[in-house]
């Protein structure tokens, strides 16, 4: 973990944590950075850079923080204005970018930002890179072989330009659009686009597919993203989806790099759920290559005895749906994904898409010819308690003997009928402790015995 880069980019409260100074820096980092090796290369063109945001109000203020530091670096910045972190995941790598960025804080209320680095693959910045420009915000950078007290400005014709990139947006939705396998005429599918990101965007994707399309929450005011609606309060499109007598349903967060489901009787299909319909799908066409599925840890102990029924092997990587990706892309899986609905189609997306996830669900409905409650009935979730327990110190809580002795205890007692797992959030100072059992009371008995530890020793 860096120093202000977590999983998912540099998150915190707008103007608190993260600041309009701390996005000046990293534009003017990235603008001179990105032309040093062109220049180095031996290409005297600026580097390009290429700009998302979402629909909070503060967004708008990083964004013209960080342009301002682009470009009085050299670098020109191009502006997609409000769309999607996987459009700019998009854009950066068939454009020929040098680098994307997307100012979200995700699923996370209004009043917090974020500043997720997209390299020019269309992928999550390298370490390496990320650490460059944590050392610049503190003043002690060092690279190409000498220290840098500061660095150079653009001057004269060499000062950035900024470029309205509207059209790499419009590009992206008719990516979308050429994905559609099937004609969706005719089936009724609701939306719930979080008041964020995709407000503009998925129901023009669908709309063009001939979907019957109902759309949700997509009036975004600076301050209502996330704020009851899209995937992290899905309740709203379960009584949508069922008082409308629609097919399926999709909601998005406020990036839409995630997507959970709907089905017509308003029941929730997790990112568990997706991950086991379009492999199992994929499966049975002779598609799913490698006959391997990349989850997380948190992944739900049903979906495992399910892939073992179903004869598909599966990995667990750490939680992000960055380590999905980096294992999939050594490795050539084709899917993999987060319980949250951070899901990844490799052959078609280099990051969690939630649109095209709601795509691919479409297609395997379609395909079968029968209602989203039948792909997914076969699939036993076991039930699952989650905890999050706030601490001074996430590694000392976790390494303390009385916490391990505790969570053995539980492990021990749980044997094969189910699991705990305690591990340290990526973007919060909390420690998560999870356990998954055959009825709910143990679940939540088990979980309690662990945080009651956690508690005591965190004071």
């Amino acid at each position: 973990m860096g120093r202000y880069f977590g999983t998912d980019g540099f998150r915190g409260e707008a103007n608190k944590t993260l600041t309009g100074d701390h996005a000046y820096k990293i534009g003017r980092f990235l603008g001179w950075y990105f032309g040093e090796l062109k220049r180095r290369a031996g290409d005297d063109s600026p580097a390009k850079i290429v700009i998302g945001k979402d629909t909070r109000r503060s967004s708008y203020m990083f964004e013209y923080t960080l342009v301002g530091g682009l470009v009085a670096s050299g670098a020109d910045a191009y502006l997609l204005h409000v769309t999607t972190t996987p459009s700019v995941a998009y854009i950066a790598r068939v454009d020929d970018f040098d680098c994307g960025i997307m100012i979200s804080a995700s699923h996370n209320p209004y009043y917090d930002n974020g500043i997720k680095l997209i390299n020019n693959h269309g992928e999550k910045m390298d370490e390496e890179t990320i650490g460059l420009v944590e050392d610049y915000i503190d003043g002690k950078l060092e690279g190409f072989g000498q220290k840098w007290n500061s660095i150079p400005y653009g001057e004269r014709e060499h000062v950035g330009q900024t470029v309205d990139y509207f059209s790499g947006r419009s590009r992206y939705i008719g990516y979308l659009i050429s994905l559609g396998v099937y004609s969706f005429k005719n089936v009724k599918v609701g939306l719930d686009c979080a008041n964020g990101s995709s407000w503009n965007i998925a129901k023009s994707v669908f709309d063009a597919l001939g979907a019957k399309t109902y759309v949700i929450n997509a009036e975004p005011d600076g301050f209502n993203i996330n704020r009851n609606a899209g995937s992290t309060h899905i309740e709203g499109l379960q009584k949508f989806v069922v008082e409308n007598g629609l097919d399926v349903g999709f909601a998005y967060d406020g990036d839409a790099d995630r997507c959970l489901c709907v089905d017509e009787k308003g029941n929730v299909i997790t990112g568990d759920h997706i991950l086991y319909i379009y492999a199992k799908y994929m499966k049975e066409r002779g598609k799913l290559l490698t006959n391997t599925v990349v989850t997380t840890v948190m992944s739900n102990f049903g979906l495992y005895k399910a892939f073992d029924e179903l004869g598909i092997d599966y990995v667990k990587t750490a939680v992000g749906d960055k380590y999905v990706y980096e294992y999939m892309s050594q490795h050539g899986n084709r899917i993999g994904g987060e319980q949250s609905g951070h899901i990844i189609f490799s052959r078609y997306a280099s990051t969690g898409d939630g649109i095209l996830t709601s795509l691919k669900m479409m297609e395997a409905m379609l395909a079968r010819k029968v209602p989203m409650s039948k792909l997914a009935e076969d699939l036993v979730i076991y039930p699952q308690v989650l905890v999050n327990v706030r601490v001074k110190d996430k590694a000392a809580a976790q390494a303390d003997p009385d916490v391990q002795a505790a969570v053995k205890d539980v492990a021990d007692k749980l044997g094969d009928t189910g699991r705990i797992l305690v591990r340290e959030s990526g973007t919060e100072p909390v420690i998560r402790v999870m356990v998954e059992a055959d009825n709910e009371e143990a679940c939540r008995k088990y979980v309690e015995q662990v945080v009651g530890v956690i508690r005591v020793k965190a004071l």
